[in-house]
């Protein structure tokens, strides 16, 4: 009878097991059952998410449509005055070579052989810069044996970009309108202002904190104005005239008010120069 009990504890143990096993394994099923819902639940979802599918779409259609209506208005914009540009620089060359044509038409009639207009052009690459003298001076890859000579101005597309101070057979060490080196030789400038008339003056120093050239040695009563172009004047050395340096940001009269200090934007992005060009003034005996 004892034996009996003792079994019959022993099969209670094991039912209840078995039930444990029964729950766990119903709730690993109702849980695994979560991945699947039901067909109600399922068809709710494919009816809400079809839905949203026929909304978002049209609505990005036209979002889409307005950004591209909006870039097209810009880029026809932008090609409009791109066109008025090139029409203004085809009307400057026709110019420019008509009146290169006329002038040297006339200088064949009174036998003139050079003007301080007249130069010839050696292009150059940028070999180095050295960051601890980056505003000061670079060197090109071009030097005795292109022809180039010292003091010789040397430009980049935009406008003149300082001298050549040093030659070599191969290269040359150019220093920069940006130098701090007082000693430099400054440029013979003059100033075309807007009435009409040219003011002369020398173009030696830089600003580093307006990042702009320093002209100097103008008369007080001199009208400059802001905007007014400044050119190399072709007075004294190797530069010949007409070469661009920038435009009048400034006028400022010194302490005594009797001169005038004009401060100028440079033509030249001194930042970046890879390419560069040397002037050669041909100018006969020189």
């Amino acid at each position: 009878m004892q034996k009996f009990f003792s079994n019959k504890k022993l099969i209670m143990l094991l039912i209840i097991l078995i039930v444990c096993l029964g729950f766990i394994a119903m709730s690993v099923g109702l849980r695994n059952n979560k991945k699947n819902p039901s067909f109600i639940r399922q068809f709710g979802n494919d009816v809400t998410g079809i839905t949203n599918q026929v909304i978002s779409i049209p609505a990005n259609g036209i979002g889409h449509g307005v950004d591209a209506l909006t870039d097209l208005i810009n880029t026809y914009q932008e090609n409009k005055e791109l066109k008025a540009q090139l029409d203004d620089l085809a009307q400057t060359k026709v110019q420019t070579q008509t009146l290169k044509e006329e002038n040297a038409s006339l200088k064949k009639e009174i036998g003139l052989k050079g003007t301080l207009t007249d130069y010839t052009t050696v292009n150059a690459s940028v070999l180095s810069r050295n960051p601890d003298n980056w505003q000061n001076g670079l060197v090109i890859n071009k030097g005795t044996l292109a022809g180039l000579k010292k003091d010789m101005p040397v430009m980049s597309e935009s406008g003149i970009i300082g001298r050549i101070v040093e030659v070599n057979k191969t290269n040359s060490k150019v220093e920069l309108v940006s130098s701090t080196d007082q000693s430099s030789n400054g440029f013979a400038a003059v100033v075309n202002t807007k009435d009409g008339k040219q003011v002369n003056g020398i173009m030696s120093g830089y600003n580093a904190d307006r990042k702009q050239l320093k002209l100097g040695q103008i008369k007080t009563d001199a009208a400059i104005a802001k905007g007014d172009k400044v050119i190399t004047s072709g007075l004294g050395g190797l530069t010949p005239k007409g070469l661009f340096l920038g435009k009048v940001a400034a006028v400022k009269k010194d302490d005594y008010g009797l001169a005038l200090t004009v401060y100028v934007t440079p033509a030249a992005d001194l930042n970046n120069l890879t390419v560069v060009t040397v002037i050669k003034r041909t100018i006969e005996g020189e």
